[in-house]
């Protein structure tokens, strides 16, 4: 949980999926110009003092990146602080063990600043396209969150289920220096607040609509099962929301609001959702889950969200739909020069 006083831990990273963005004329750009531009938006990431950078891993065509530990290993070699994770891999149409084999390698070319964020993923292309039954999505996460929980403890993995051979006594390479950071990503399930206690791995609350607020019972539960389940010391918390940030409240509502609305109503298609209206949209910068606007606005909302939840982390979802890279850079240029120092001296204050 967050702490008080000397003793504040927060950190605050940025996450993107890598969404195909516009050229100047207003062309989608190939995935691979996509891919170098998210590498420089990292890279400013960096110099500005932003803690993390987290890459989302999908499997179509709105979106750039299939392989983040790739473009985590690009951004390795021109970054020096900043941590390098996903959000999130896919682990249940993803092998564990060379999960923990990619990050740990990942690891040791960064230094140390590896992390790995595991989840079942808020899609499911990968599951077909990997020879995977969605049939069996709550067998395959289960049982591959169990192997990757064992292959963190870095010693020799002996497991058997349902989905693969047994391992017995499998020993991975290369082992990290000081292990390997990871985190779970959780959408609201209670089963799976409680599954990240019981295998140790710290929960990342992927907060996308309605008010953060919301989600005080999982934190609740998540506090309780530490407890029940004899946890010593307290285990990390973090949060995930999307939005943007601009020099005026009126300018970054009008730069998100078409790339939001594209990005909503191709998924909302696909699942039978309604499109976003823009009375929707201002609603959900108002009262939910987007934090949209100047950097004051977006720092007191995301001190209230980090209050209200107990966090130790936030995560800000800076990419989302087909923005221009320049509107993007800018963005994170504001979060870590203006909105990150407010929002800090805040939490000081407070404690």
């Amino acid at each position: 949980m967050a702490q008080t006083g000397a003793q504040v831990t927060m950190e605050f990273g940025l996450n993107s999926f890598g969404d195909i963005t516009p050229d100047a004329t207003g062309k989608a750009q190939s995935a691979a110009q996509v891919i170098r531009e998210v590498v420089e938006e990292a890279v400013l990431a960096d110099s500005v003092g932003i803690d993390a950078i987290g890459l989302g891993e999908h499997h179509r065509d709105d979106y750039a990146i299939s392989s983040p530990d790739m473009v985590l290993a690009a951004i390795a070699s021109r970054t020096e602080r900043i941590k390098l994770g996903t959000a999130v891999t896919v682990l249940s149409s993803d092998d564990p063990l060379r999960v923990y084999e990619r990050f740990a390698t990942l690891d040791a070319v960064s230094n140390g600043r590896a992390e790995v964020v595991v989840g079942r993923g808020s899609f499911t292309e990968s599951f077909p396209l990997f020879g995977y039954k969605l049939s069996d999505y709550n067998t395959l996460f289960e049982e591959k969150f169990e192997i990757f929980a064992e292959a963190l403890k870095e010693r020799p993995i002996r497991w058997s289920g349902s989905h693969r051979a047994p391992i017995e006594g499998a020993i991975l390479t290369p082992r990290t220096e000081n292990g390997l950071s990871a985190w779970v990503g959780v959408g609201g399930s209670p089963e799976s607040v409680i599954r990240s206690v019981q295998r140790g791995i710290p929960m990342m609350l992927a907060i996308i609509g309605g008010n953060p607020a919301r989600f005080r019972p999982f934190v609740d539960l998540y506090e309780r099962a530490q407890k029940e389940f004899g946890v010593k010391e307290p285990m990390r918390l973090g949060m995930h929301s999307p939005g943007h940030i601009a020099e005026t409240d009126e300018k970054a509502r009008e730069e998100l609001w078409k790339p939001f609305l594209e990005n909503r109503s191709r998924i909302g298609r696909e699942r039978g959702w309604a499109d976003p209206t823009y009375e929707s949209y201002i609603d959900e910068i108002e009262n939910g889950a987007l934090f949209v606007g100047s950097p004051e606005t977006v720092a007191q909302k995301m001190f209230e969200a980090i209050q209200d939840l107990g966090v130790d982390r936030f995560d800000f979802k800076y990419a989302n739909g087909p923005m221009p890279h320049e509107q993007m850079m800018n963005s994170i240029e504001l979060y870590g020069t203006t909105v990150l120092p407010r929002v800090r001296e805040m939490i000081l204050r407070a404690s």
